[in-house]
């Protein structure tokens, strides 16, 4: 399956990345490169990631990463990385949903 990246989910690693750095930017590198090698897994094993809580759809999936949420959707031929949020920030359902293209 192809993986795709929405805006929302490059401007968020972007951002996170960003503010890692400011305290250790070899931390920031680090954090960076693994987000992306989990979400490279996720080709091979779309279904790896759990359910997400406030979509309760098969379809909406997150892989946790630190104290960090990857929200993806799985598509008939490919997966799309719609956002990474904190885990103690809520979760808009809106903007997951309009990045899907489900709504």
């Amino acid at each position: 399956m192809k993986i795709i990246w929405s805006p929302l989910a490059i401007d968020r690693a972007s951002e996170i990345a960003e503010y890692i750095a400011q305290d250790k930017p070899s931390a920031a590198e680090k954090w960076i490169n693994t987000v992306f090698s989990k979400v490279e897994r996720l080709e091979f094993s779309p279904e790896i990631g759990r359910v997400v809580p406030e979509i309760r759809n098969n379809r909406f999936r997150e892989l946790i990463y630190r104290n960090y949420r990857i929200i993806y959707h799985i598509e008939k031929t490919q997966i799309s990385i719609l956002t990474i949020r904190h885990g103690k920030q809520i979760l808009p359902i809106d903007e997951v949903l309009e990045n899907s293209g489900d709504n």
